[in-house]
């Protein structure tokens, strides 16, 4: 008797390092349990949500940066912090409205989503901006390459984007409305039957309840 297929929203934005962290566990996920991930990427919460870092303890930027990198030495992922930074912070610690990556990066994201590569896309884009490999991720052909090694054209992509704009705009705001529904604000979130897990630490949590649904791992 074949297995259920079984599926799970994944909430996710490429201004953070723990969705980095976590997608290639989520690949590992899709393909050893026939998963069917969809992706619904969301502007990071310095940009939907700014007064957050107002009201921070100012010891959190320095215990993040230590976090997440201890964690990528811990799971053997390459990590260091993007150079941009897909989303400019003034001197102050304060973020402007113009921002000039992270929204067409996280319209590129849903584009990838609506031609069924959303997960690949994030897989490859991610690592271009987080790993370290290359300098200036933003310039030069790094993103057309990682969206070619997920089976993408990104020109075709900005195209679509450049076609209907608005729609990318609600998108991800449903996206973020939808997150916030299932009972979370940050990501990565992974949503499965209705129920949220919340970082890259939980993936084994997801695991556990996608066994008792009725999955198994191919292998």
């Amino acid at each position: 008797m074949s297995q259920p297929t079984l599926s799970i929203d994944l909430f996710w934005s490429f201004r953070s390092p723990y969705s980095y962290l976590a997608t290639g566990r989520l690949v590992a996920l899709q393909s050893d349990f026939g998963l069917e991930v969809n992706v619904r990427p969301v502007l990071p919460i310095a940009v939907r949500t700014p007064e957050f870092f107002e009201r921070v303890n100012p010891l959190f930027p320095s215990y993040l940066v230590r976090d997440v990198m201890r964690l990528g030495e811990f799971l053997e992922i390459p990590i260091r912090w993007p150079r941009p930074d897909p989303v400019v912070m003034n001197p102050d610690r304060t973020y402007p409205l113009e921002q000039p990556y992270i929204h067409r990066l996280t319209r590129l994201g849903v584009a990838a989503a609506a031609q069924g590569q959303g997960l690949a896309f994030l897989d490859e884009v991610s690592k271009v901006i987080w790993d370290g490999s290359v300098e200036g991720w933003h310039e030069g052909s790094h993103l057309a390459e990682a969206a070619a090694r997920a089976g993408l054209d990104l020109m075709e992509l900005d195209r679509t984007i450049e076609g209907d704009p608005d729609y990318f705009v609600r998108a991800i705001e449903e996206n973020q409305q939808a997150l916030e529904a299932a009972g979370h604000w940050g990501v990565p979130t992974m949503v499965f039957n209705g129920e949220p897990f919340f970082g890259q630490d939980r993936i084994d949590l997801l695991i556990w309840r996608l066994q008792q649904a009725g999955s198994h791992a191919a292998h």
